[in-house]
């Protein structure tokens, strides 16, 4: 069976859902699976609609030329995802393994619908972890005074590799501007969810002396204001008195993890429509 994906938003306005449905119905596919989510604060309705459409008689650029038309004459914004893509995931990390591993165990278990052809790092601490699953890995050092031109190393390998979606698997480096601006295809990044209060080094440690009762992480996509992209996930986990900094660091770890490995496979399932600065995150 193949199936295509579509993500739609715009204005809420009645009769959306029976146009939309009844569009598909005339073309003869079956819909597998419809959710929707009015904002009432904005006025702005989202949809995420499966639909098999294994009898396409088409090709897919005039299928989706003819949805063109009948979005642009009710204002939607959409985009069309194919179950026989598979999308390639680049990810980057710097010393930590935690988030690495899980999502190449996730992958190689076959939870993770995509390709890792290869894993970049300013350091080469990981590259064992990469020769186990056999991923090619490439060291880019930031050396003072040359980010700019480590920047352009990696960009360059992302293009080279058709990269549709690059993963910070825990990657201590700022992205800058320029290089969002180079590489425009989404990016996800993981942290620790004690930000903007506990930056910089120690964290944790930060954190215990300050008796923090919850910790927890947050995945979000990447843009030029720092820390500050539209949520995709997030986890908390309770911490008492009896929690000492290796504890904090240890359950931030595991929900780091978690959290990332979420965050990636919404994306990769095609559960998200990117809405100002929010996210809409339908179940799968």
């Amino acid at each position: 069976m193949k199936e295509v994906i579509f993500l739609i938003q715009c204005d809420d306005s009645k009769g959306l859902v029976a146009g939309i449905t009844s569009f598909f119905y005339e073309k003869g596919f079956n819909i597998l699976d419809c959710q929707q989510h009015t904002d009432l604060n904005t006025a702005k309705y989202f949809m995420r609609i499966v639909l098999d459409i294994s009898n396409l008689r088409t090709s897919q650029d005039n299928f989706e030329q003819e949805f063109a038309n009948f979005a642009e004459k009710h204002s939607l914004e959409w985009s069309a995802h194919y179950s026989d893509y598979i999308p390639k995931v680049a990810l980057l990390v710097s010393t930590t393994s935690h988030c690495l591993y899980d999502i190449l165990l996730k992958h190689h278990e076959g939870d993770l619908k995509c390709e890792i052809p290869l894993i970049i790092s300013n350091h080469p601490d990981l590259e064992y972890v990469a020769d186990q699953f056999n991923i090619p890995f490439y060291c880019e050092p930031v050396k003072k005074g040359e980010k700019e031109k480590q920047e352009a190393v990696v960009v360059g390998l992302l293009k080279k590799y058709n990269i549709d979606l690059t993963v910070l698997a825990r990657y201590m480096q700022i992205l800058t501007p320029e290089f969002l601006a180079e590489f425009a295809n989404p990016i996800i990044n993981i942290h620790h969810a004690f930000l903007p209060a506990f930056q910089g080094a120690n964290p944790y440690k930060r954190a215990y002396e300050r008796g923090v009762k919850i910790i927890g992480a947050t995945a979000h996509y990447v843009t030029a204001e720092l820390d500050e992209g539209p949520i995709i996930e997030q986890g908390v986990e309770r911490v008492s008195h009896k929690c000492g900094p290796g504890d904090f660091k240890r359950i931030g770890r595991d929900i780091e993890s978690v959290v990332l490995s979420k965050a990636v496979k919404a994306h990769l399932d095609h559960q998200i429509i990117v809405t100002g600065n929010r996210t809409i995150v339908f179940s799968n």
